[in-house]
């Protein structure tokens, strides 16, 4: 049994599909939901793996959120100090960039929807993503990104969009950091939906009604979704 520590910043925005397959191979997931003040454990050497999660928080609002400081410390711990297996999801991406001396910006524009990702050719031999396709959908919901992180050496950028370049990073060979939602499930979309800072980001960007026709995308793509959800599961599989 593998023991994998997830960190969250809202309630419904846990790991979803993953969590679903890890707990089908009976993975024990330890959810530490940081917003209504539970701590992370301060002895984690008996995790195999860590989750970061998105939430609807940004990442320098430490005077808001305090405990930010307490989790950044925690993640260089874990990623950088003790090299163990971490993936990094939306904020939890932003957070994995700016633990790593990158600088988290805001979006032009933010990109919400089922969009295109398009892999490096670094991609290719990566371990976590080894049989992805060249181009990808995913469900985007995000208006601020990682920059910054090009000079890095321990830093491989493995895909972009056309509005974001660092949609996937990996950190040595064993951090991967993702801006997109690889773990959403069919009813992800209209979940999310109800959360007052994604329903503003969403109108903000696609209107007012824009809510319905990104759930019919999403479930329209969620097969092929949920299919490379299950492919980054079983190479993670083989890396815990």
């Amino acid at each position: 049994m593998k023991n994998v520590l997830v960190l969250q910043h809202i309630a419904l925005e846990d790991p979803g599909y993953i969590k679903e397959l890890m707990e089908a191979d009976g993975w024990n997931l330890v959810q530490i939901e940081l917003d209504e003040g539970e701590s992370i454990p301060a002895d984690m050497s008996g995790y195999d793996a860590m989750l970061c999660m998105g939430g609807p928080m940004d990442t320098w609002m430490e005077v808001e959120y305090p405990w930010l400081i307490e989790e950044k410390r925690r993640i260089r711990e874990w990623a950088v100090t003790m090299g163990k297996p971490f993936l990094g999801f939306c904020l939890g991406c932003q957070l994995l960039g700016e633990v790593l001396g990158g600088e988290v910006v805001k979006s032009e524009p933010s990109e919400i929807g089922v969009l295109d990702i398009d892999m490096t050719p670094a991609a290719r031999e990566d371990i976590l993503f080894a049989g992805y396709p060249a181009t990808f959908k995913a469900v985007q919901w995000h208006s601020q990104e990682v920059r910054g992180l090009d000079s890095d050496p321990d830093v491989t950028l493995l895909a972009s969009s056309p509005g974001t370049p660092y949609q996937i990073f990996r950190y040595r060979n064993n951090a991967w950091a993702m801006q997109f939602h690889v773990e959403v499930h069919a009813d992800t979309v209209m979940d999310w939906g109800g959360v007052p800072e994604y329903k503003k980001a969403l109108e903000d960007s696609l209107g007012a009604n824009a809510l319905a026709s990104f759930d019919r995308s999403a479930r329209e793509h969620m097969p092929e979704m949920n299919r490379l959800a299950e492919l980054l599961y079983r190479n993670f599989r083989k890396i815990v």
